[in-house]
């Protein structure tokens, strides 16, 4: 994988070799995962943590720490874990479990309106290589973004791109067509990945060659590949990494939460599309 740029805003203050996209939300100053941790209203620096923790230190449990202490992928871990958890019951189960979590495009009209599976499909899959593919996936590129964006971000852009995905399939696929699969939301996460690193100047060709690679496995006939969901998830992606990108500083992050609704919302409006067109 390549670096990302190396300009000084985008270095760990106490680390000056460790890239991040993190700021203290207290001092504003970049901290790397190492130097990051979880606090009320985002991360905050070591030096914040002594100031804020001077007199009552708190403490928990040793293996709770390493699942969830700071600079820890905690969001992908639970996304993976609920993941392989959902599929663990398909293969019990079968197709009762798979046919409540798919999405088709018959779902998103008016006499069978079942908005929710547009992000539930993407807890069920169709194979264990498919699921399995997958989640290594969102194992490389969900460290990452996680580090560089936080949990909250992080999560938005998943849940967001998972959405965008659906929307994919709702407008490009044939209706009646189920999908199921995290390739919308992890596609998503690329996206975001390839817009940050070329916002801030760093060389993408690799993640591009990636990209284009699996966007064209997605054509190839007789894989049954949902490539619509690949097409609606980069492209959502794309939109929130540069939301991220043009808004990460401390004094933006008002407008940035307002521009990630927004998008949230317009997405939630395109998916009553076929309201407006029936």
């Amino acid at each position: 994988m390549s670096n990302l740029p190396t300009s000084a805003a985008n270095f760990c203050y106490r680390h000056p070799g460790r890239q991040s996209f993190i700021l203290c939300q207290r001092c504003g100053r970049t901290i790397c995962a190492e130097c990051q941790t979880q606090a009320a209203v985002g991360v905050i620096c070591p030096e914040c943590l002594r100031e804020q923790r001077k007199n009552a230190p708190r403490t928990k449990p040793a293996i709770l720490t390493r699942l969830t202490g700071s600079g820890q992928p905690t969001v992908t871990y639970s996304i993976i874990g609920i993941t392989l958890a959902v599929y663990l019951l398909q293969f019990v189960f079968g197709d009762r479990i798979t046919n409540l979590l798919l999405y088709a495009g018959v779902f998103s009209q008016p006499d069978s309106f079942q908005p929710w599976r547009m992000l539930t499909t993407a807890l069920a899959h169709g194979s264990i290589f498919h699921v399995l593919l997958n989640m290594y996936t969102l194992w490389i590129f969900g460290q990452l973004l996680e580090q560089l964006l936080g949990r909250g971000r992080y999560l938005a852009l998943y849940l967001l791109s998972a959405l965008a995905g659906s929307l994919g399939v709702l407008f490009l696929a044939d209706p009646f067509t189920p999908v199921v699969g995290a390739s919308g939301a992890i596609f998503g996460l690329m996206g975001a990945f390839l817009v940050i690193q070329r916002r801030l100047g760093g060389n993408a060709t690799q993640l591009l060659v990636l990209v284009g690679i699996n966007l064209v496995i997605g054509f190839i006939p007789g894989l049954q590949i949902a490539w619509q969901a690949h097409i609606g998830g980069i492209i959502g992606g794309a939109v929130l990494g540069l939301i991220f990108v043009q808004t990460r500083r401390i004094r933006q992050k008002s407008v940035q939460v307002g521009l990630i609704g927004a998008f949230a919302a317009l997405l939630v409006l395109l998916s009553f599309a076929r309201f407006f067109v029936s």
